[in-house]
């Protein structure tokens, strides 16, 4: 089935391994062009180099490193995008750290920073560098990976929870502001799959790449047009026929971050 990406470019961070080196290949398979990044020039090559053998002749493959949570890099990322012409249609943030694990009081202060430098500010500055163009071209996706932080109080990963608590809550926002535009941005919780943010995990249970990869690629080819400001989990959610609510959907807060009051769990004593 044609998804519509043939002629389509998305610019992928992280995407030198992991699932958004997996993103990346889906993407060339359905017919898009890639702009990459990752701040491991090393490995940011070799999946270059992979990723080039999947291309045919009316792709191609951009790859420039780029520590997301260094603003001279992201400058340096759009110069390079701008400087070549290339119009980006997709922006999938997929860049980030899990951290040290600890009591929160405990842990690093520095390395508590650099995982909010990476998953918050990070993303939330490449959503400032692509917005504008998306305005313009008033078109355009934002596809957010986040993860089980931004909705369950993880213990000893309170720098990782709080960076994907406040990204989602910055994708909501800005699904909001930009209404009009017909730009659809949203997040993902991909599962817990097997990847360097949880290779020393005692935890065996985790989920393919597989649906977090058709997920972050569903939303961004047409058949999602008009989904936007959603959290959705790609192993829990029936994602594949969300295009067939669109109404329902942006008249509701399901699959979103929002408190939960007393009626909602019939103990009606604690609300006025």
């Amino acid at each position: 089935m044609d998804l519509g990406l043939n002629n389509k470019v998305a610019l992928i961070t992280g995407a030198s391994m992991g699932i958004g080196f997996e993103i990346s290949k889906k993407y060339i398979i359905e017919g898009a062009s890639l702009v990459i990044c990752s701040r491991n020039e090393q490995k940011l090559i070799l999946a270059e180099k992979k990723l080039k053998k999947l291309l045919n002749k009316n792709q191609f493959i951009v790859s420039v490193p780029t520590d997301i949570s260094n603003s001279a890099d992201i400058d340096n990322l759009f110069n390079i995008i701008d400087n070549n012409n290339i119009n980006i249609y997709i922006l999938i943030n997929n860049a980030g750290i899990l951290g040290l694990k600890g009591l929160a009081e405990e842990i690093d202060w520095f390395n508590w920073l650099e995982v909010i430098n990476i998953n918050l500010l990070g993303s939330v500055l490449m959503c400032r560098k692509i917005l504008p163009k998306f305005k313009l071209n008033n078109q355009g996706k934002i596809i957010q990976l986040s993860g089980g932080g931004a909705t369950f109080p993880t213990t000893f990963e309170s720098a990782y929870a709080v960076s994907k608590t406040g990204i989602v809550r910055y994708i909501e926002i800005l699904s909001k502001e930009t209404n009009g535009y017909n730009i659809d941005i949203n997040a993902i919780a991909p599962g817990k799959i097997k990847t360097r943010l949880n290779k020393n995990s005692k935890d065996d249970n985790f989920v393919s790449f597989e649906k977090a990869v058709n997920l972050a690629v569903f939303l961004g080819c047409d058949k999602s047009n008009g989904i936007t400001g959603k959290l959705i989990s790609a192993q829990w959610d029936n994602w594949e026929y969300f295009s067939d609510h669109l109404e329902e959907l942006k008249n509701t807060d399901v699959y979103t971050l929002r408190r939960i009051i007393g009626k909602d769990r019939n103990m009606y004593w604690g609300d006025k």
